[in-house]
């Protein structure tokens, strides 16, 4: 095979398929990525045999068609090197060649055929989410995860598809992250099971999606889900589990309600982080009237107090919380976004909500610290 590369183009598309190669794998095979050249598209295709994406490339041209193997961490290292526009592979058995104006490249390979196949997409029967939206949802949500649960089922997202609507949740059991969307059909897509993907799939769909006007294409099946996105393809096993009812979990009533703007939020959450530790890393968050004040203290470190104008005249009310737990969610909206705040008492969960369906709930620390 020959092809010639526009670099900037080859490079992007090949690390979104390094993405799904698996950093340590007993199968070899797995630390390559596989270039598919056909009549009609060119390819770079990575898995981890639980998921995998396939990527097409644009700025290649081409007379020849056939499968190789591609190094993964040695083109990477290639190709971030690169000064040149273009480059050149000449693919012959198991031999890579690389060229550019400057400098020349010789690669050993391994044979294609050992490779495992990566479904593409060609379902009739799916669910259509725009791509700034979906992948909006996916980083209000995946951060929730807890990849180290022995509930496998917390590890991933759950994907809730209902009429005119998709809603992704995600929880560790301390905190709660809830987003919707839109969503339209396709063919008749079968009765939808709630399945969780991983979150590691998750992040990489994210990775795949654009902030534009496109659609996502998502087609669940028994075990797996196939997604396609702009000019790439990921596939996922599901994650086995049952993940809890959400729903049920978040308060239909409040005693106190206050709206304040995400970016002021954020910034005096970090400040009393500042003055925790991993044995003291609770900070009171106390509502008052005109006034949030965040009062954290550690022994070995010192104490800080950070006050923050709000528009509240109810009764005061003390919760204490692990501020890298509100951060996290806070960092995952827009700067102008205004976020309500609802609580009930110092006891029961805070929750975040937002004008676009966003629903955060996290569980208070014990104040005997």
């Amino acid at each position: 095979m020959h092809l010639t590369c526009n670099r900037a183009m080859f490079s992007a598309a090949f690390s979104l398929a390094a993405s799904a190669v698996p950093s340590r794998t007993p199968r070899d095979v797995l630390k390559n990525v596989l270039l598919s050249v056909s009549a009609n598209s060119v390819q770079l295709i990575g898995t981890d045999q639980e998921m995998g994406i396939r990527c097409l490339v644009n700025g290649v041209s081409t007379a020849s068609d056939g499968e190789a193997l591609l190094p993964t961490g040695r083109l990477s290292s290639i190709l971030r090197e690169l000064q040149d526009e273009t480059f050149t592979l000449e693919i012959e058995d198991r031999n890579i060649l690389l060229r550019t104006n400057s400098a020349k490249f010789r690669l050993t390979s391994e044979d294609p055929a050992e490779f495992p196949p990566v479904p593409a997409f060609t379902e009739w029967d799916f669910f259509r989410i725009p791509a700034a939206v979906f992948r909006t949802m996916i980083r209000r949500t995946s951060f929730a995860t807890d990849t180290e649960s022995t509930r496998y089922a917390l590890g991933g997202v759950l994907v809730d598809l209902q009429p005119g609507k998709a809603v992704l949740a995600a929880t560790d059991t301390r905190r709660l992250s809830v987003a919707e969307g839109q969503c339209t059909v396709h063919g008749e897509p079968p009765a939808p099971h709630m399945p969780v993907v991983p979150s590691k799939a998750m992040s990489l769909i994210e990775k795949i999606l654009a902030d534009d006007t496109s659609q996502a294409h998502l087609a669940i099946r028994a075990n797996d889900m196939i997604l396609r996105g702009g000019s790439a393809t990921v596939y996922s096993r599901l994650v086995e589990g049952r993940f809890p009812r959400y729903q049920d979990v978040i308060p239909s009533t409040c005693s106190a309600k206050v709206e304040i703007p995400a970016e002021a939020f954020l910034s005096v959450v970090r400040q009393a982080q500042i003055v925790t530790s991993e044995d003291s890393r609770g900070v009171d968050f106390v509502f008052a009237p005109g006034v949030l004040t965040l009062i954290s203290q550690a022994s070995e470190i010192g104490e800080s107090k950070v006050d923050l104008p709000i528009a509240y005249d109810g009764l005061p009310i003390t919760i204490t919380l692990d501020p890298v737990f509100v951060a996290e969610f806070l960092r995952s909206l827009d700067s102008a976004t205004i976020v309500t705040v609802e609580l009930v008492d110092s006891e029961s969960a805070m929750v975040l909500k937002t004008a676009d369906g966003a629903v955060y709930l996290v569980m208070p620390l014990s104040r005997d610290r």
